[in-house]
């Protein structure tokens, strides 16, 4: 699949998809975020994928932002589709089957900053900065910052951010609990691959359980713990289940299907 803003690799089962605007720092237009939502559904559906890495090129911004003059003119049922279309599409991210972990260098601002937190799992260079800069736009956060944010450094941290519009460096953003890893820019794709490589070794159909399950908790329509129920008991007609067990019983190394 050719994409007009995305550059594509598949890395011994990784699908790294590298939004490639460097010269915009990879700000979001509309059709780089269309971009990103097919590509995300294409490694879904391929069977020899196991984790997804989303990136930015170039050394100074995994994404500044939205393109602003896209929709600088925009009216008020426009400027709500646009962010509909955003909240799909990051929404797809979060809910993809698969691990997606975000590669973050340089600038994460606005939907930079949203489309890194739709990610399951991320990763920092520590020249990273994060932020929700709408406010001096006269806008609000338009792809899920006002959601994601909260959740993931809490309420009363996160109104701070969203309302001053501050920038958080990559170490306050791993204390605050919005990274996992911050690592040098030279090791940045180097520490995605060894978390993708630990992934890869996990049965992929659990993994998609444990993805459901914790959305669920968030999710005003679902019950987490229901959810948990039900995918547990999912696991045991699968035939990763089977091929777990019995590597385990004889002390061997799963080999994982996906089925």
């Amino acid at each position: 699949m050719a994409f007009e803003n995305l550059l594509i690799e598949i890395k011994d089962s990784v699908y790294v998809i590298t939004i490639n605007r460097p010269d915009k720092l990879n700000a979001l237009n509309i059709s780089t975020i269309r971009e990103i939502g097919e590509a995300v559904a294409d490694a879904a559906k391929n069977e020899s994928v196991r984790v997804i890495i989303l990136t930015g090129a170039g050394p100074k911004a995994f994404v500044a932002g939205a393109d602003i003059s896209e929709f600088s003119s925009f009216t008020e049922a426009e400027g709500a589709a646009l962010a509909r279309h955003g909240h799909n599409v990051f929404n797809s991210i979060e809910n993809c089957p698969k691990p997606v972990i975000a590669a973050i260098n340089g600038f994460a601002l606005g939907g930079g900053c949203e489309l890194a937190m739709s990610c399951h799992l991320r990763v920092a260079s520590d020249n990273a900065r994060f932020g929700q800069p709408e406010p001096k736009l006269g806008l609000t956060p338009g792809y899920g910052g006002t959601q994601r944010l909260p959740q993931l450094i809490g309420k009363v941290r996160a109104l701070e951010y969203l309302m001053t519009s501050d920038m958080m460096n990559a170490e306050q953003a791993l204390q605050y609990g919005l990274l996992n890893y911050v690592t040098t820019p030279d090791n940045l794709m180097l520490k995605c691959m060894e978390i993708a490589d630990k992934l890869i070794q996990m049965a992929p159909v659990a993994l998609a359980g444990i993805i459901r399950s914790v959305n669920a908790h968030y999710d005003k329509n679902s019950n987490g713990f229901d959810q948990e129920i039900t995918e547990f008991g999912k696991c045991f007609i699968t035939e990763d289940f089977s091929e777990g067990t019995q590597a385990f019983l004889q002390k061997r190394k799963a080999n994982f299907k996906g089925r």
